[in-house]
């Protein structure tokens, strides 16, 4: 493989690189969520994310008051594939967290230290608009040139964290969850782009609530993007969303949990030696009324092949 191929390779890492590295459902801010990539793309990426503040692993919870300490760690893995003639990619998300909560529950001062695993997820998308199945050449083309592109996504959050029914706060969520989605991308010029994404998160219910049933309604999230391309592999964007929804029902009786929230945040990546990638962002919380009031730092790294 030549060294243009390389490169090539490295810029798609770039792209990719942890598309899926929010703690929290509904707080994601995923820059190039559905640029596209040449077939057959393999992306492995390792993650650190630290965050301080109003941070819960589900921000639904019934504590207030909270500060939270918590590191998270994920190993992804990213494919991409011909689906009907379309770019589509598959990834895989295992994340391992640890930390400490301190809140006020029901008038009393709690703490807790948790260490395991968080729930696992995984993301199917396809680009519908502008971006069929290609190899590098057609990708380096549709860099030169960019043009509309149009995707859709879904992403499955599945209960294998760990949890225990008797504890309010878990790092699992003991329940399923899906987040159809779709993106839009529009190149304002050859180098800036705005992206735009407006989903929503639907959950399953947690039967093993403290001996009660836990339901909780649909959160819908937009996120919008704008990313300047400097040089190849080498961006930045500046991310905003915000989401809305998410009451919950404990055995029947509606909690005042709804979450009108919104974060802001800024990307950077950086090409190194060719199939390597580094990343970093920071978002913080903009306009928070139920949870969501944090900073969040996270650090990624990319190996790419083909």
């Amino acid at each position: 493989m030549g060294r243009e191929s390389r490169s090539l390779l490295l810029l798609i890492a770039l792209v990719f690189v942890g598309l899926m590295g929010a703690v929290s459902n509904a707080q994601e801010l995923t820059p190039r969520a559905y640029w596209p990539a040449p077939r057959g793309l393999k992306i492995v990426t390792f993650a650190y994310q630290y965050s301080t503040g109003d941070i819960l692993m589900d921000p639904s919870l019934p504590v207030v008051g909270v500060d939270s300490r918590i590191n998270l760690t994920q190993l992804s893995y990213l494919q991409t594939i011909n689906l009907a003639g379309r770019t589509a990619q598959v990834q895989f998300n295992v994340p391992y967290s640890w930390g400490t909560t301190e809140g006020v529950v029901d008038g009393v001062d709690r703490s807790r230290y948790i260490a395991g695993w968080a729930d696992a997820r995984a993301r199917l998308s396809v680009n519908l608009l502008g971006a069929p199945t290609m190899d590098g050449a057609q990708f380096q083309q549709l860099r030169a040139e960019p043009r509309p592109i149009v995707g859709a996504s879904l992403m499955l959050s599945a209960p294998t964290g760990s949890y225990e029914p008797d504890r309010l706060i878990n790092l699992g969520s003991n329940r399923w969850a899906i987040k159809p989605a779709i993106g839009y991308i529009h190149p304002v010029t050859r180098t800036w782009l705005t992206e735009l994404e407006v989903g929503m998160w639907i959950f399953g219910d947690n039967d093993e609530f403290l001996g009660s049933t836990r339901e909780q309604r649909p959160i819908v999230s937009g996120d919008f993007h704008l990313v300047k391309r400097v040089k190849p592999g080498f961006w930045f964007s500046l991310d905003l969303n915000y989401y809305y929804g998410g009451r919950t029902t404990v055995d029947g009786n509606l909690i005042a949990d709804l979450q009108r929230n919104s974060r802001a945040g800024l990307t950077l990546t950086f090409p190194w030696k060719h199939k390597h990638a580094i990343r970093g962002s920071y978002s913080t919380g903009t306009v928070t009324s139920s949870g969501g009031d944090f900073d969040m730092l996270t650090l990624f790294y990319a190996y790419a092949w083909n």
